[in-house]
C-alpha cells in the first residue's frame, strides 16, 4: 500500500456468508466506537451511520455528506422501547403508529429527552426516531445502540441505493460499509411531525396519509 494517511476504507458482504457478515458487523461496531462512520443498508436506502452520542463523530457525518447543522441527522433504533429513552412527552398516538408500522419507514419526530448528553445539530429539542426493517441495520443497532443515519450520499445527490452508489459519493470518509445488496424500497422515510396533538407528515414517503387513517389517527 505504501505510506497512505488515514486508513483505507472495509467492505464486507453481509449477504450469504454469515462469517463475512459477523466480521462486518464487528468491524462496524469497532469504527462506530472509535468516532468512525459507517454505510449500512436499511429498508429504504443505504444510510451512513455515526455514533449518536458523539457530538464529533456527528459533526463528521454532516461534514461527509457537505451539509450543515441546520439539518440534523435522525435516529435510528433497534427496537420500539428505545423511543421513551430518546423521546419525551410522547402523544399517545406515537405509540398506535410505531406499534403498527415499525420496523418500517416510518420517521416520528418527537420532543426530546432533556438529559440527553448529545449534538445532532439545531434540532430544537426534537428528535426523529426510526426502527428500520432491514436485518443488518438492526443486528447493528442492537450491538451499538441509537445511531445517528442520514441517506447515505453527498447532499444535493440522489440516495444510494446500493452500496456501489455509497462509496461512489462517500469514498474513504467512510471506514466501514456493510453491503446489504441493492437497498429495500428505495425511497426515504415518511415523516411524521409527532410534537402536536396531531400527527402531521413533513415528508411522504412510503407510509401515506390513508393508512395513518386506517390506524383511527386524525392527520393535519
Amino acid at each position: 500500500m505504501g505510506w497512505h494517511h488515514g486508513s483505507v476504507s472495509e467492505r464486507f458482504s453481509c449477504v450469504g456468508d454469515d462469517d463475512e457478515r459477523e466480521a462486518g458487523l464487528e468491524a462496524a461496531k469497532t469504527a462506530l466506537q472509535g468516532q468512525k462512520l459507517v454505510v449500512v443498508p436499511t429498508d429504504t436506502v443505504y444510510g451512513i451511520a455515526a455514533d449518536a452520542f458523539d457530538a464529533d463523530a456527528v459533526a463528521a457525518l454532516l461534514a461527509a455528506k457537505g451539509r450543515g447543522r441546520h439539518m440534523p441527522p435522525p435516529v435510528l433504533v433497534g427496537s420500539t422501547m428505545t423511543l421513551d429513552a430518546l423521546a419525551t412527552g410522547v402523544e399517545p398516538y406515537v405509540y398506535t403508529m410505531v406499534e403498527a408500522l415499525w420496523p418500517g419507514p416510518l420517521t416520528v419526530i418527537c420532543h426530546q429527552q432533556d438529559s440527553l448528553a448529545w449534538d445532532l445539530g439545531e434540532t430544537r429539542g426534537t428528535v426523529a426516531v426510526r426502527m428500520p426493517d432491514d436485518a443488518t441495520a438492526l443486528a447493528l443497532l442492537q450491538r451499538t445502540g441509537p445511531l445517528a443515519v442520514s441517506s447515505a450520499n453527498l447532499t444535493g445527490h440522489p440516495a444510494a441505493t446500493t452500496v456501489a452508489e455509497a462509496e461512489d459519493q462517500l469514498g474513504e470518509s467512510v471506514a466501514v460499509y456493510l453491503d446489504g445488496g441493492p437497498a429495500g424500497g428505495g425511497v426515504p422515510s415518511t415523516i411524521v411531525d409527532c410534537t402536536g396533538e396531531r400527527p402531521r407528515i413533513v415528508r411522504t414517503g412510503p407510509v401515506t396519509a390513508e393508512r395513518l387513517t386506517e390506524l383511527g389517527l386524525e392527520v393535519s
